[in-house]
């Protein structure tokens, strides 16, 4: 059972910001001054299974490391966006690309510059330690911090809905 109130079977494509949500909100700096982030591992698996089963994904963030590129590249993740410092545009030629329509979207952001995208978006969903702003405009907000399972939670949520979790082999594996 589902706790986002929505039609969760219209969901074909999901799109996370990075920091804040796919890593914490508090970033380290490396000693050369490149942020270094910590990711959820079942995050990963629920993406790359997301993946594997055929939904769009797309990853839209301000972030323009070759660590955060890397990650998401290794779990099969093509639709990377890294420095996209207004999303919105970003956003939508995504979704014209993938010929998807905003209902059938859910984009998960946690800060001022995702909330054009959680408007535009079918489902937005917040972590629970968004900023007050983004919370006030997610139609989902998870129990789940940034960084600490929030991406899995919805993704295990929608993929549950359409019968796809644990359903066959690509459940099984990484």
């Amino acid at each position: 059972m589902s706790g986002i109130n929505y039609d969760l079977k219209q969901i074909r494509g999901f799109a996370f910001d990075v920091d804040g949500v796919l890593s914490a909100s508090t970033i380290p700096l490396h000693p050369n001054g490149e942020p270094m982030r910590m990711i959820n591992i079942k995050d990963g698996y629920a993406l790359q299974l997301a993946v594997k089963l055929g939904y769009e994904v797309a990853i839209i963030t301000g972030s323009k490391t070759e660590a955060v590129r890397k990650r998401f590249e290794g779990l099969g993740i093509k639709d990377l966006f890294l420095g996209a410092s207004v999303k919105l545009p970003v956003y939508k030629d995504w979704v014209k690309a993938r010929r998807l329509k905003d209902e059938e979207v859910l984009f998960m952001g946690d800060d001022i510059p995702d909330i054009e995208v959680l408007h535009c978006c079918g489902l937005p969903c917040a972590p629970a330690d968004a900023c007050a702003d983004v919370l006030n405009c997610a139609s989902y907000i998870s129990p789940r911090c940034g960084g600490m399972g929030c991406a899995r939670d919805v993704i295990e949520q929608v993929l549950r809905a359409h019968g796809d979790w644990m359903k066959d082999c690509h459940a099984f594996g990484w």
